[in-house]
């Protein structure tokens, strides 16, 4: 299967795959330099990794221990059930696309079992190990400081989950145990590649499923009459990251959110409803209209929702007239703005050059 879309994470099989001989026959198995380096390198770019192999699950991870490449796993799958069920799992824990998982097994009929029940899966034998690292599909075009602690971001999701899992008391009282703060700032020229990033690698939670390049985002950040916003966030168990871009047009009587994107991982945060929270309290007291952009595409219903609960609608005001004919499948939705709180869970704080309102703080 040909496709360029930028794998976001690799599920590795065990015995000679990952390592030379087989767990259960051999007293020790080997990891070449070669795929160890394969490990370091897709981890260096941001690219996941995590195992589905059909072995003991303790003596399996004892040796990822002893060879130490264990920490560079996650949702690691061991056991004697289908592997197709072991990647669909990691695809479900990490909240990615199947489109956005790639397979290497060295038998066959392994290969033919997940590519049968998830074709949107791409498959590499694993004689093409080695290779992996030169394929477009894994060298995304840029690396920034959250691509490089992408593997450490999630690893601390999990820990936060589970931490979740454990509490015994309201949703709302743990997330403000989290601590959680929100940053929202202008993009200066080092985040642009972080910027771009998030409008490639997030669809859920894209309004429009556009991407940006570097270039259109430097030509937008040198025009006076957009914003192009950042948003990170961070908890007790450390740093989320870059989670959302915010793009913004602004006319005298309207204000055209052209893109609101946020990272999956923060939905459960209520990351963008905060967003648009603290974006509709802004032009509230500007005294402007707000206009969004919205495609619906197959993955970003969640986007609508939170759009829909702001109170974003369809609207004949005119203000919309502003902003030109939306292009092909483009929705124009309308919000006339009232001030609004920030939630009491999440600290929210805008840099320089943003106005800031006491309302938009906890």
């Amino acid at each position: 299967m040909t496709d360029t879309t930028i794998v976001k994470c690799l599920v590795w099989d065990l015995d000679n795959t990952l390592w030379r001989g087989t767990v259960l026959e051999d007293d020790e198995v080997v990891l070449t330099d070669e795929v160890r380096e394969v490990i370091r390198t897709l981890d260096g770019r941001g690219i996941l990794q995590a195992v589905a192999s059909k072995n003991d699950h303790d003596l399996a991870w004892r040796h990822l221990e002893r060879l130490g490449v264990a920490e560079y796993f996650v949702l690691p799958h061991i056991g004697w059930g289908p592997k197709s069920q072991s990647v669909r799992k990691i695809a479900e824990g990490l909240n990615f696309a199947p489109t956005t998982l790639a397979f290497v097994d060295d038998q066959p009929a392994e290969r033919a079992e997940v590519a049968f029940h998830l074709p949107e899966v791409r498959c590499y034998p694993a004689e093409r190990v080695t290779a992996l690292p030169a394929l477009p599909e894994f060298s995304p075009s840029a690396s920034t400081v959250d691509s490089r602690r992408r593997r450490l971001m999630y690893q601390a999701g999990f820990a936060r989950d589970q931490a979740r899992e454990t509490y015994a008391g309201p949703d709302d009282d743990f997330l403000r145990s989290l601590d959680l703060r929100m940053t929202i700032a202008p993009a200066g020229h080092e985040e642009l590649t972080r910027v771009e990033e998030l409008t490639l690698r997030t669809s859920q939670m894209n309004a429009t499923g556009v991407h940006y390049s570097d270039a259109a985002l430097r030509t937008l950040l040198a025009d006076p009459a957009h914003e192009v916003l950042v948003v990170t966030m961070g908890d007790r168990f450390g740093p989320h990251g870059a989670v959302g871009i915010v793009l913004l047009e602004k006319k005298p009587s309207v204000w055209h959110l052209k893109l609101l994107a946020t990272s999956c991982r923060v939905v459960s945060f209520g990351a963008g409803a905060t967003i648009l929270n603290w974006l509709t309290d802004r032009a509230a007291r500007a005294g402007t209209h707000l206009v969004a952009d919205f495609r619906r595409t197959e993955r970003n219903r969640v986007m609508e929702i939170a759009y829909r609960f702001a109170g974003f609608a369809e609207s004949d005001c005119v203000c919309g007239s502003a902003l030109g004919d939306p292009a092909g499948r483009i929705e124009r939705l309308h919000l006339e703005p009232s001030p609004r709180p920030t939630p009491s869970t999440l600290t929210l704080t805008a840099a320089a050059g943003i106005p800031f309102t006491a309302s938009a703080a906890r």
